[in-house]
């Protein structure tokens, strides 16, 4: 793809942006030369960092920029490198009390290495077990379940269940693959010998599909803004960071040749000649699989074998995160994926105009991906007849461990709530009661357990003071204190923060601050804050944390009383 510089696309001059695209011409990415040198220093970003960017040719601050942004570049690492779960579905298993447990068996505190500098241990926010929580990762090597820190210490034997995915419509688009559905791959090789990319738009957009990473934007009209633009790029985002929910992990693990014939239609929809996948460093398995998957395609002549071969058939690179909530937000996950900090950027320009190092560049979360060689198998009209009016097609949902049958479940769009609770979860373990409800991951809402007549759809959801979101589904009972989860909910927006706005870097902190407090309700000044987060945060992220604590406080009626402002 040729890098047009800012200044070229923009009229303005952004030096170090343009010395980082200059270097990524010339070979190895920025972001892999930082991994590599993290890889080889124990030592912390500000004795590494420096040198592997002036190594390259690149100011140091290029190179401590990311290094101290990203947390697998940031935090300390050992011979042993263990990553222990703190998000939502882990903390309601266990109240937390599993982190204590992990550090008192390995000697060490979260964000530190020993004193021998033979062990490590990270707290990250989600590993995608939330079915089977909590969780730790012990290098690349997954284990779970309630005994995590006896598995750590050997005492337990290491288990990693897989995810149970199960199809609920009878007729399945993304769980395809676990049936005798043609083969994703077969879609793509039917399309490229008798449809135009104008005719896959055309059944895209007849299908009404929306993109399933949270925000619910028309497919089709993003593929319509850089359709045969010169530099198009199409990016799967693989970057699931909402804690609860899996349904990327699943993809990519289980199915991942529908993942990338997804991609290939997108591309070559867009007129794209390559496309990315970002897929979060919390997910190695799912990586290594998607990476196996491409090395296959391209054997099969189904994808290039490089950029310089790509025509109808794109060149496919895999990239990992690096520890980032925000990374995920599309301007953010470019910015990843240029070498700099994943921090938000403002819009516009939209990433459709000016994205990847400035070209169109249109980014699709995995689950949209995986929909397309459905649709254009069937026909947009078959999709579009599934869900409900302006919320078309289907839905993976994940329930989380304190659910009776935990795990995936692809159900239609406009599926009653309480059904997915009662009938497919089987409401809680042990018949215990479901005092709360959180859909959409922590930035998502809350409903109260004995309100969940609700229509699984965006809108409806929005009335309730909720948000669809990747729609994974944490159940709370009774042990759950409802002061230890609203504080549970300000520490992850403070930790992952990327601190590009004022609004969102002072307002998660303060907001924290105001919860540690406990006693009576903050009162007029967390109002005040609240508005001010809503009002004038830079993306999402911001603006959706208020939301989350007034749909948490409603939920729990008295017992959090005040901050439903």
């Amino acid at each position: 793809m040729t890098r047009r510089t800012p200044a070229e696309s923009r009229g303005r001059h952004d030096a170090l942006r343009e010395l980082i695209a200059r270097h990524a011409e010339r070979g190895e990415p920025l972001s892999a030369a930082l991994e590599r040198a993290r890889a080889a220093d124990a030592e912390e970003p500000a004795a590494w960092a420096p040198r592997a960017a002036t190594a390259s040719g690149l100011p140091a601050a290029a190179g401590l920029g990311p290094a101290t942004y990203f947390a697998d570049l940031a935090v300390p690492r050992g011979e042993r490198h263990v990553r222990v779960c703190t998000a939502t579905a882990c903390f309601a298993a266990r109240g937390g009390r599993h982190v204590r447990e992990v550090e008192e068996t390995l000697g060490v505190t979260a964000g530190h290495v020993d004193e021998e500098g033979r062990t490590s241990l990270q707290a990250v926010h989600c590993l995608g077990y939330c079915y089977a929580a909590p969780a730790a990762l012990d290098g690349p090597h997954p284990c779970a379940g309630a005994d995590v820190a006896d598995q750590l210490a050997g005492l337990a034997e290491p288990r990693a269940p897989a995810v149970p995915a199960s199809d609920t419509t009878g007729s399945p688009v993304l769980l395809a693959g676990a049936g005798n559905e043609e083969s994703a791959w077969d879609v793509w090789r039917d399309a490229l010998a008798r449809l135009s990319p104008d005719e896959v738009r055309e059944e895209v957009a007849a299908s009404g599909l929306r993109g399933r990473g949270g925000a619910g934007f028309p497919v089709a009209a993003k593929w319509a803004a850089v359709a045969d633009r010169t530099g198009a790029v199409v990016v799967g985002n693989g970057d699931e960071g909402d804690p609860g929910s899996y349904a990327d992990r699943l993809l990519m693990e289980k199915d991942p040749g529908r993942v990338l014939a997804g991609l290939a239609l997108a591309c070559y929809a867009c007129g794209a000649l390559r496309g990315t996948v970002l897929v979060r460093s919390e997910y190695p398995e799912a990586a290594a699989r998607i990476g196996r998957a491409v090395l296959e395609a391209v054997a099969d002549g189904d994808l290039a074998s490089s950029a310089g071969d790509a025509g109808p058939r794109p060149f496919v690179e895999i990239v990992e995160g690096a520890g980032s909530y925000v990374a995920g937000e599309e301007t953010a996950l470019i910015a990843r994926l240029e070498g700099a900090r994943g921090v938000a950027r403002p819009r516009p320009p939209y990433p459709t105009d000016h994205g990847l190092w400035d070209a169109p560049t249109v980014v699709n979360n995995v689950e949209t991906l995986a929909a397309v060689p459905w649709i254009v198998r069937h026909g947009g009209a078959a999709y579009a007849r599934r869900g409900t009016e302006g919320e078309t097609g289907t839905k993976l949902v994940c329930l989380s461990e304190r659910f009776a049958r935990p795990g995936a479940y692809e159900v239609e769009l406009g599926t009653p709530v309480k059904e997915i609770v009662s009938r497919y979860g089987g409401g809680l373990q042990d018949g215990r009661e479901l005092v709360a409800l959180q859909i959409g991951g922590p930035l998502g809402g809350f409903l109260p357990g004995d309100d969940l007549d609700v229509p699984l759809t965006s809108r409806a959801l929005a009335g309730r003071g909720a948000a669809l979101g990747h729609a994974g589904m944490v159940a709370f009972d009774a042990d759950t204190d409802p002061r230890e989860l609203l504080c549970h909910i300000w520490e992850f927006a403070a930790d992952e923060s990327c601190g590009a706005c004022s609004p969102c870097r002072f307002g998660t902190r303060q907001g924290l601050a105001f919860a540690q407090e406990g006693g009576p309700a903050p009162g007029e000044a967390y109002g005040r804050l609240a508005r001010l987060m809503d009002e004038a945060s830079l993306c999402a992220f911001g603006r959706r944390v208020p939301l989350a604590i007034r749909s948490l406080a409603r939920a729990y009626g008295d017992e959090l009383a005040g901050w439903d402002r």
